[in-house]
């Protein structure tokens, strides 16, 4: 992705310590390539836009969950997504007990998914091209090729980029799919973290993309091991583990949940403490989630970026 506005403070340099990912995950994705997404199975083929992680250990068999789900982490009760301030990460981890309610779906696969910033890269310009042939922008290669597995970003320009079609015959092949891809050019006052499945602006740490042949578009989700989790390296203020399915991906099949971040060092943070490919329990119908099916305005979007943009 509301009183839950989400709050994504400065990183600090506790994010050198933790691991790099990130995944690919918006409404381009939903049309479909060539391959079969069998990461979770042990392969070796990542969906697209997949960090250069080590290759993940092959998961274990999924087990049901517990009725009783232990989280251990810093500060008081988790907190709504935006909510207040928790305390900070100087006090000691203690557990939080909550019995899981709701439909409990089982184990899915998890990666994240971010929002690539044009200053973020250098390289050979490379020209973006929209669905009329037509130049939007020359940009460095390197953000070139993270916008065509991530499938939205924002230019120097402050305007946003999102997907518009493939086999564009003008634009340039993108290494990782092999595909020449069109953009299409979005005004960010809309859509300041791009737009997902439902042609709708995304919000971050509140949007996922899955298979929407088993969860449907809109549908509030419990995540048991987010709830408590940090939104920031300062541990300022905690997750609450809810999300709604708001987008798609090409290889987001089956049991596997594609986590909205909207920056690159939140994705490096989360997957740090909730690591990519070992899996976490998806829960519908959780009493605890009842208040995710607030869907962020865009005014409350367009606050949340501002107050990144300012970090």
């Amino acid at each position: 992705m509301k009183p839950r506005l989400l709050l994504l403070p400065a990183l600090p340099a506790l994010l050198a310590l933790v691991g790099a990912c990130a995944t690919a995950g918006s409404t381009w994705i939903a049309q479909p390539l060539p391959g079969d997404n069998d990461a979770w199975s042990g392969g070796s083929d990542a969906p697209p836009g997949a960090s250069e992680l080590p290759a993940p250990s092959a998961p274990s068999a999924p087990s049901a969950p517990s009725a009783v789900h232990t989280l251990h982490r810093s500060g008081p009760a988790p907190r709504v997504i935006g909510g207040s301030a928790g305390r900070t990460h100087h006090q000691a981890p203690h557990a939080v007990k909550r019995k899981l309610q709701g439909k409990v779906l089982g184990t899915f696969r998890n990666t994240y998914y971010d929002f690539p910033d044009e200053a973020d890269f250098k390289g050979k310009p490379v020209e973006l091209k929209n669905a009329s042939c037509h130049t939007i922008a020359k940009v460095p290669r390197g953000f070139f090729e993270a916008v065509c597995v991530q499938g939205s970003g924002t230019l120097n320009d402050g305007s946003t980029v999102s997907f518009a079609k493939r086999d564009c015959d003008c634009a340039d092949v993108c290494p990782r799919s092999g595909q020449k891809i069109c953009f299409d050019q979005l005004d960010r006052s809309r859509y300041p973290w791009g737009r997902g499945a439902t042609g709708k602006p995304i919000t971050p740490l509140l949007t996922v993309a899955m298979d929407t042949s088993v969860v449907p578009l809109g549908t509030p989700i419990y995540i048991p091991e987010f709830d408590g989790v940090p939104r920031d390296a300062d541990r300022d203020s905690f997750h609450d583990g809810c999300f709604i399915v708001q987008d798609r991906g090409m290889k987001v099949t089956g049991k596997h949940v594609d986590v909205f971040t909207g920056h690159h060092a939140i994705t490096e943070l989360w997957n740090h403490l909730v690591p990519s490919n070992k899996g976490v329990t998806v829960v519908l119908d959780s009493p605890h989630c009842a208040r995710a099916e607030h869907v962020p305005t865009l005014q409350e979007i367009r606050e949340e970026r501002r107050r990144h943009d300012k970090k």
